[in-house]
């Protein structure tokens, strides 16, 4: 058991096709499993669309399940009321990814980073700036910018102040949801400098989610790879990066951009991503893959370890790997 486990997570949600169309199913997330082991960073990537967001907005509640359970520290959240819940929101916190639409533009440093400090009553009130200094501070701002709006601050200042008001309440457990996107190249890596000292100091857990596979490569500690609200591979960072299993995971991790001296030809995925309104039967990839055969477009594999690995932790949900 870890620190955040979900099981069996659905999310679907009613959409039309037309203006007088009947209402269908768009299917978000669509039966996702994974734990996050105290002070480690699980990640999840993919193409946009994939789930990614939906996943993360479900583990902080701020939308209901369809089906499914998330636990904190055994506990499902969904259940949680009153108190109860106070205390789970003070303890799993979120980091978005667009910074200025993170901030209220009416409320100045000092006003947004001590807020949650004023709602959970963490500090007395004669405390409260120079806890707002200590956290500034924290993430390589100054105290003189306390009384600076959001308009007055680049993206990665902006961002660094979402992180400050984050750590705040002092969380075990910070979802990550694509906080380096926005921002330029020379900035992220500050930013992740950031996360990766505050992960050591503090001992967080984090949901990390990205596109860019340099920066999950570098940062996390387990790997979920989504395709169409499903995970189709998890495993160690390592051998996820040096041994994927998946065609789809295979095919995402060449066509990253990077310097090819061996002359190696860059792998391209083919075709869209079907929609999640009309997800294809059996393996949802097959439309896609180059490696597609028989039951692929018939029988929908399981996220299970291969059968011809007897070790390690590697899952994969692929017909290659587990015959049916």
């Amino acid at each position: 058991m870890g620190i955040i486990d979900v099981a069996g997570l659905r999310k679907y949600f009613r959409v039309r096709r037309g203006a007088f169309s009947k209402q269908v199913w768009l299917r978000a997330v669509d039966g996702v499993d994974f734990s996050v082991e105290e002070g480690s960073v699980f990640s999840l990537v993919g193409e946009s669309g994939c789930g990614k967001s939906t996943v993360a907005r479900l583990i902080i509640r701020l939308i209901q399940p369809t089906e499914g359970r998330i636990s904190f520290r055994g506990k499902d959240i969904g259940a949680l009321k009153g108190e109860s819940l106070r205390e789970f929101r003070k303890r799993v916190q979120i980091i978005f990814q667009d910074p200025f639409a993170s901030l209220n533009p009416r409320m100045s440093v000092c006003d947004a980073v001590s807020e949650p400090l004023k709602i959970h009553s963490i500090v007395k009130k004669a405390e409260l700036k120079d806890k707002v200094v200590s956290l500034l501070e924290s993430v390589g701002l100054q105290a003189d910018m306390m009384h600076r709006y959001p308009h007055e601050f680049s993206g990665g200042q902006r961002q660094r102040i979402c992180i400050a008001r984050a750590l705040a309440v002092s969380p075990e457990v910070i979802v990550a949801d694509e906080p380096l996107s926005a921002l330029d190249v020379s900035i992220q890596a500050q930013v992740l400098n950031i996360l990766q000292e505050l992960k050591d100091r503090s001992h967080l857990s984090f949901v990390f989610i990205s596109h860019d596979l340099r920066v999950v490569q570098y940062f996390s500690d387990t790997i979920g790879v989504m395709y169409l609200g499903r995970i189709v591979e998890y495993a160690m960072a390592e051998d996820l990066f040096s041994n994927p299993l998946h065609p789809y995971t295979s095919i995402l991790f060449s066509s990253a951009p990077k310097i090819r001296p061996d002359g190696q030809p860059k792998r391209i995925l083919k075709g869209d991503v079907p929609s999640p309104i009309d997800v294809p039967e059996g393996c949802p990839f097959h439309p896609r893959c180059p490696q597609r055969f028989d039951p692929c477009d018939r029988v929908a594999p399981r996220l299970e370890r291969p059968a011809s690995m007897s070790n390690g932790e590697a899952l994969v949900s692929c017909h290659l790997w587990n015959p049916c």
